[in-house]
């Protein structure tokens, strides 16, 4: 990045644009949602950025907080200012699979498979799944990513009789579970913070230990049955979850 040219105020600058600061850290932004500033990428310190401006320290210090205030940019004690990790926001009041809602947001989605086939329940996944004793189980397990960065590991089971081949599963799941009449409609989610194991986190680039989002889910259909469990580790770094509530 050539940031004198891109801080050059005579492309950006306006009087008539509003406060200073405020057109600064637009500019910023813009570059940043266009791609034309990455992840990581680091930024001249704030003198450095006054004197290519032309602004006061004091406006550029107010642009650079806006920015770490909207998780813009980070901030490293003794390394300086970076373009963060875009973090994901998700509702919890709508059920979704992670295509639809990256694909949304206009991400491109990946999945690594990692397991899935055919097995004996396991004593949790009878009970969570009311199944008999004689029921077997389709189990899948993905490594998620979007825009080639690893965000989840989701570790699905459902009954065989819901999934009775887990191969058909190209890219969404609930997809596959809509074509015969099978998608959940809603679901009983519990979220709890967690340290990231040392095989989760080598797969999902974070270090062990590292903060994350345990979620376990059961989803049901309209007629109460439940069809599918569900127990994922989320990236605590890259993912928000966000509930609206309202009065009683």
């Amino acid at each position: 990045m050539d940031f004198a040219a891109f801080l050059a105020p005579d492309g950006w600058l306006m009087t008539s644009g509003g406060p200073r600061y405020l057109q600064l850290s637009q500019h910023i932004r813009s570059a940043v949602e266009s791609g034309q500033l990455k992840v990581n990428d680091p930024l001249p310190s704030e003198r450095d950025i006054a004197f290519l401006t032309d602004l006061s320290r004091v406006t550029v210090r107010k642009a650079v907080a806006e920015l770490v205030r909207d998780g813009i940019i980070v901030q490293r004690r003794g390394s300086g200012s970076f373009i963060a990790s875009r973090r994901v926001e998700q509702s919890l009041s709508t059920l979704t699979s992670f295509t639809d809602d990256m694909k949304r947001r206009g991400m491109t989605v990946t999945s690594t498979w990692l397991e899935r086939g055919i097995f004996d329940p396991s004593p949790e996944e009878v009970f969570a799944l009311g199944l008999t004793h004689d029921e077997r189980v389709a189990r899948i397990a993905r490594l998620r990513s979007a825009e080639d960065r690893p965000l989840a590991i989701e570790r699905a089971t459902l009954p065989r009789s819901i999934l009775p081949d887990p191969d058909v599963i190209t890219t969404s799941l609930y997809a596959v579970l809509a074509e015969d009449g099978n998608r959940p409609v809603r679901a009983i989610q519990r979220i709890s913070a967690a340290n990231v194991n040392a095989a989760d986190a080598t797969l999902l680039g974070v270090g062990t230990g590292a903060a994350g989002l345990h979620i376990e889910r059961i989803s049901f259909l309209k007629t109460g049955r439940a069809v599918e469990r569900t127990l994922s580790i989320y990236r605590g770094d890259a993912y928000d979850f966000v509930a609206e509530m309202t009065t009683a």
